[in-house]
């Protein structure tokens, strides 16, 4: 049977790159937002949301973080990282005179990549902040009338027919973007091409005890277990009260993890496993680009 597949959109986003690449038989559903596409899994419209996690320049998509943590039980089954190009889009019509642009049009994230270039040249422009990178490009090819462009990637360009007449306008090269796939439904994805797995876990600190993060970091340390990330986020139940994310490279076992989850609760710290899945970094942005854009 054909899996739905959401994902942030509208077509030509880069979540749909990812979504494409690991699904590329999936029956695809774009979601204007990340919440709607989570929202969508969770109550069983799709087999599996994908949704940005990280970027490797501006870090962690809160918002996806928190509604995981906060407003769904979805685990994570896999995950897929992303080149992200970034360009400049405009009308047609406006190709001549795109260094005349006084509005810009993209996702908070795109924009924040994309400073220092704004900033040199278009330092007057008015941002409007978008849903994605894909809705800002379909946002200008809709209104002609708009003296904007939009950021966005090549396959927004082609989708909406818009001319680029800036590429790779993000400050920093090595720009990626992780992206999570969700499913309360589906096992653990299996890549061929997996260099890594990954378990991400929330743990949150008992309030009284001193010392509690070095405690809970050395039960990771002595077993040799990597950390790629750690990050705190707020419980939003006031003030100074936070909880951390970590993401170690490893597998859930039967021993070593275990060991850690047993050793933590025994400190009084509350643990909360997101997923333990395989990782795929996807060339899949230079295949599609050789592809014709669906009608």
């Amino acid at each position: 049977m054909t899996k739905k597949i959401g994902y942030l959109g509208p077509m030509g986003s880069f979540t749909e790159i990812a979504a494409q690449s690991i699904f590329p038989s999936g029956e695809r559903h774009s979601f204007s937002t990340i919440p709607a596409c989570m929202a969508a899994a969770s109550e069983g419209e799709i087999d599996v949301a994908v949704v940005p996690m990280e970027n490797a320049i501006e870090g962690s998509v809160n918002m996806t973080l928190d509604y995981l943590i906060h407003k769904h039980e979805l685990p994570i089954i896999g995950e897929v990282t992303v080149p992200i190009e970034q360009h400049l889009l405009v009308h047609p019509e406006r190709a001549d005179a795109w260094n005349e642009i006084t509005d810009i049009y993209s996702h908070p994230q795109a924009i924040a990549q994309c400073h220092e270039f704004i900033q040199t040249n278009f330092s007057e422009a008015v941002i409007h902040y978008t849903n994605s990178t894909s809705s800002a490009a379909k946002e200008i090819a809709d209104n002609i009338d708009y003296n904007g462009a939009a950021i966005a990637n090549s396959l927004a360009a082609d989708a909406y027919k818009l001319t680029t007449v800036k590429e790779n306008i993000h400050d920093y090269d090595n720009n990626h973007t992780r992206f999570a796939l969700l499913s309360n439904t589906e096992k653990p994805l299996v890549f061929e091409e997996s260099e890594k797995s990954k378990t991400t876990m929330v743990i949150t600190l008992p309030s009284d005890f001193s010392g509690a993060l070095h405690q809970v970091l050395s039960a990771f340390a002595w077993r040799k277990l990597n950390l790629t990330k750690i990050e705190s986020r707020p419980m939003k139940t006031g003030i100074g009260n936070y909880f951390f994310v970590i993401d170690v490279e490893k597998e859930m076992d039967d021993v070593l993890l275990p060991g850690v989850i047993a050793e933590v609760e025994a400190l009084g710290c509350g643990v909360r496993i997101l997923g333990s899945y395989p990782c795929l970094f996807s060339t899949e942005m230079e295949e599609m680009k050789k592809k014709p854009v669906p009608k």
